[in-house]
């Protein structure tokens, strides 16, 4: 066997089962990690850490600069990294700029007639700009208008939330309202971001728990989006950006792509972004916690 898949509490002893399987040192393996450990928040979303421990090989001649894998993991914090850096181009905010195009920008010819090129630059860019921009749809998360929403005052979940981020020893204040379908509370201040965490798994977790204070003893239950800065809906954008590309990925190299787990909401949002494409297909594997999105050929 030339590679091991190992579990762990850290990376450091996933590393160390993988290579007493392999009966290999380390300088003769090369490590990816699959999933980063992660605590979680009061024991919620707590994960191990997963490795691939594989043993070295001999690049080949033809192929040395190629070095990809059909089970490539594409690390989603990675992506967030660079979506970010590209929008800070961008003039205006939230436009992606990673959306694929499906066909490449044809090569300028050395010589010929300038004011030809330039015509058939604008021929381009005036026919097919608009088809190359992904349709737009409405968010994954459902919001009520906002003229439909009262403002709330004292509720037990705004109690709640202030009590919890205090016992934490952060700072943020809190607001809510509520509407027909759904209680929509808003964390901001300086301590937003830790409130988050990476990823929004600690925002997850405050949401969950919101959510049990509120639904407690009663006969109909109320839906809970606890947001902070605005976080869930540049994640919904992130998102879909990377669905984009990972889309335009898998259909120049004819590989699927796997990407990291997910929660059931994110999951959501690549398979609701990419139900149209023409020529990707999504599906999830695997069991929650660890269930992930698959980007396949059709």
């Amino acid at each position: 066997m030339d590679y091991s898949e190992k579990w762990g509490r850290d990376t450091d002893e996933a590393v160390r089962l993988a290579l007493d399987d392999l009966g290999l040192t380390i300088d003769q393996v090369e490590v990816t990690v699959l999933e980063e450990p992660s605590r979680g928040f009061f024991g919620i979303g707590s994960k191990l850490a997963k490795v691939r421990v594989e043993k070295k090989k001999p690049p080949k001649k033809e192929e040395a600069h190629k070095q990809t894998r059909p089970d490539l993991v594409i690390p989603i914090e990675e992506a967030r990294a660079r979506d970010a850096a590209n929008r800070e181009k961008q003039a205006a905010e939230g436009i992606s700029a990673e959306e694929p195009r499906e066909t490449r920008r044809e090569k300028r010819p050395r010589n010929g007639n300038k004011k030809n090129n330039r015509k058939e630059h604008s021929d381009r860019t005036g026919s097919h700009a608009k088809k190359e921009v992904p349709e737009v749809r409405e968010p994954i998360i459902p919001t009520e208008p906002e003229e439909d929403l009262k403002v709330m005052e004292d509720h037990p979940s705004i109690n709640f939330l202030k009590d919890l981020i205090k016992e934490m020893g952060l700072e943020a204040d809190v607001t809510g309202k509520m509407g027909e379908e759904a209680i929509y509370l808003n964390i901001q201040g300086k301590d937003s971001g830790t409130i988050i965490g990476k990823r929004g798994q600690t925002l997850d977790a405050v949401q969950y728990l919101t959510s049990l204070v509120v639904n407690k003893d009663q006969n109909k239950y109320t839906r809970v989006v606890v947001d902070a800065e605005n976080y869930r809906a540049k994640r919904e954008r992130t998102l879909e950006a990377l669905s984009y590309r990972l889309a335009n990925k898998v259909v120049k190299s004819r590989r699927p792509v796997r990407l990291e787990p997910m929660n059931p909401y994110e999951r959501k949002v690549i398979h609701a972004t990419l139900q149209s494409h023409p020529k990707v297909t999504t599906r999830s594997e695997g069991e929650d916690p660890y269930r992930r999105v698959v980007i396949e050929l059709k």
